[in-house]
Formats: structure tokens, sequence, C-alpha cells
């Protein structure tokens, strides 16, 4: 019998998956549709992705976790910041010369970002919260995700490699561009 992830482990692939879009967003030709296109399905997967995370994991944290309003409040300001990126990269084609440099600036954010969480509050987490709780609320997010998926895809399998990045069904609970309610768009 195979195992589901956990919550963590879920959110754990969905950093895999937009650190895969990023690497490919910034491998793209500078100025070409693929970039913007890229962008695009990293941006619905960072919206969907923080939402979860505010929903299922940061409450939990916040109260279950030594220190966890400082773990929480970094992660929540983090998602402010990568939010605004994304939102100034949305109202800028591929072939601007600023989307260049926003790129690069989301980049390294989500990059130091993702590395954060991974190294401190889901260990924290994982910690403080039983390995049932995980688990169930694994499932309550796949089964949330599940609900809200638009028949046929979402934006993070339209391709292969992007499924199997994540380990599991895309991400896909909040349009582009909609504002995560308590923070931004980012693990």
């Amino acid at each position: 019998m195979s195992r589901r992830p956990d919550i963590l482990g879920e959110f754990t692939a969905d950093h895999k998956a937009a650190t895969d879009l990023l690497d490919r967003a910034e491998a793209a030709p500078a100025g070409s549709a693929e970039r913007g296109e890229l962008v695009s399905r990293l941006t619905d997967l960072l919206f969907s992705h923080c939402a979860a995370e505010e929903e299922h994991l940061f409450p939990l944290v916040q109260h279950d976790v030594p220190e966890g309003g400082a773990l929480v409040f970094s992660s929540i300001h983090d998602h402010l910041a990568i939010g605004q990126y994304l939102a100034d990269l949305q109202g800028l084609g591929p072939g601007d010369p600023a989307f260049d440099t926003l790129l690069h600036g989301l980049g390294a954010t989500l990059r130091r970002h993702l590395t954060g969480e991974e190294k401190t509050v889901f260990p924290a987490a994982r910690k403080a919260l039983p390995a049932a709780t995980r688990a169930e609320l694994g499932e309550r997010l796949r089964a949330q995700r599940a609900d809200t998926e638009p028949t046929g895809s979402g934006p993070a399998d339209t391709e292969a490699t992007d499924t199997e990045a994540r380990g599991t069904e895309p991400a896909g609970t909040e349009p582009a561009g909609a504002e995560p309610t308590g923070g931004g768009p980012a693990g």
C-alpha cells in the first residue's frame, strides 16, 4: 500500500513544482511567449499554494509550535513580497525590459523563502503536530484541491514534468492575480 503525503509532503511537492517552473521560466528565452506562459503557471501555483498554507498549516503552527507566531509572520511577510512581484509581472509582457528584472527578484525571494520554510517551519510543524493530524490535513488538502480543480487539467499539469515534480494533483484553488486571505502567494 502506498502512503499518501501528509500536509508537509504536499507543500514540499508544491515547492518542488514551483522551483521547477521558476527554473524553466528563467531558462526560457528572454521576451518569449514561453517565458510569459511559465510565469503565468507559476503565479497560479503560488497563489493556490500560499492560500492552502495559510488555511491549513499556519493556524496550527501559530498555535502549537513554540515561536510559531514569529514563523508564520515571517512566512506571510514573504508571501506578500512574492505576491507583489507576481502582480507586477502580470502587468507586463515578457518582452518588457522590467520583466527580467522582476523575474530575477522573484526568483531570489522565492528560493530564499522556500528554503527557509523547509528548514524552519516544516521541521517545527513535524515535531509539534502528530503524524495522524498531518496525514488528515494532507487528505483534507487533496480533497479541497480535487473539488476546486476544473475538469481536465490544472495549471501545474499542462506538461507531465510539472505533475511529476509535484508528486500529487496540481494546485488550483485561486485564480491568478487573486489576493489570498491573510497573505500572498508563496510557500
